[in-house]
């Protein structure tokens, strides 16, 4: 579980493989000098585990599935990609609850500048549009963003400076992709009142929904 605050924005060392699978090779600072065999970290917002590290880098499997459910396919060699490590429970929640599960790869369509701020529309999937309210939280490459207008195919958010500074969003141009998670309580919520109108118990829907997400045995 992650919680959209960006830790570093790490460097593409290679991405290796092919359209069905990939291996990739992410150099990153000493505040990652500790990751384990076996961790998760957030790339670009997609859960991924460390199979390899060394000294400043650390590399990650990469699963059909994954390449084509995320834009991390379109990484090159010095790329830059937003990391996080996963949360504990002590931790700050200072963003809102990430799981790292994509739920699909949204385009920018606008981006204006007002006085401090960046504006960005971004275009997304059909059917992610419903998940998504203004003043709701959304992963965008990772990065705890909040919806500030909702469009009839997509979304609108502000980027103040600091977190253009921090992230990659700040990098980004119209026609870029992103990798879009919407807010994981909506999609509960949407499940059980479905499973309600359909005459299904609530909790054995939110179980079968658990089970899908790989949350519970």
């Amino acid at each position: 579980m992650f919680s959209g605050i960006i830790a570093e924005v790490g460097t593409v060392k290679t991405l290796d493989g092919s359209a069905e699978a990939a291996s990739l090779t992410v150099e990153s600072s000493r505040s990652f000098s500790d990751v384990v065999i076996g961790e998760s970290i957030a790339v670009n917002g997609v859960c991924l585990t460390v199979v390899q590290r060394h000294e400043r880098m650390f590399v990650v499997d990469v699963s059909p599935q994954t390449l084509r459910a995320t834009n991390l396919g379109e990484l090159r060699p010095g790329d830059g990609v937003n990391l996080e490590r996963s949360l504990s429970l002590t931790d700050r929640l200072g963003g809102h609850l990430v799981s790292g599960h994509v739920d699909g790869v949204g385009t920018i369509i606008d981006q204006c500048s007002e006085a401090n701020a960046l504006h960005y529309d971004i275009q997304v999937p059909e059917g992610l549009i419903r998940y998504m309210v203004p003043k709701g939280s959304i992963a965008v490459d990772g990065i705890s963003l909040t919806i500030v207008a909702c469009r009839p195919a997509g979304f609108q958010v502000t980027i103040i400076p600091h977190t253009a500074a921090v992230t990659t969003i700040g990098r980004k141009s119209i026609g870029a992709t992103v990798n879009l998670e919407c807010d994981m309580i909506g999609k509960y919520v949407e499940r059980v009142l479905q499973a309600r109108l359909e005459g299904v118990d609530a909790g054995e829907a939110t179980l079968a929904l658990l089970r899908r997400d790989r949350c519970a045995e």
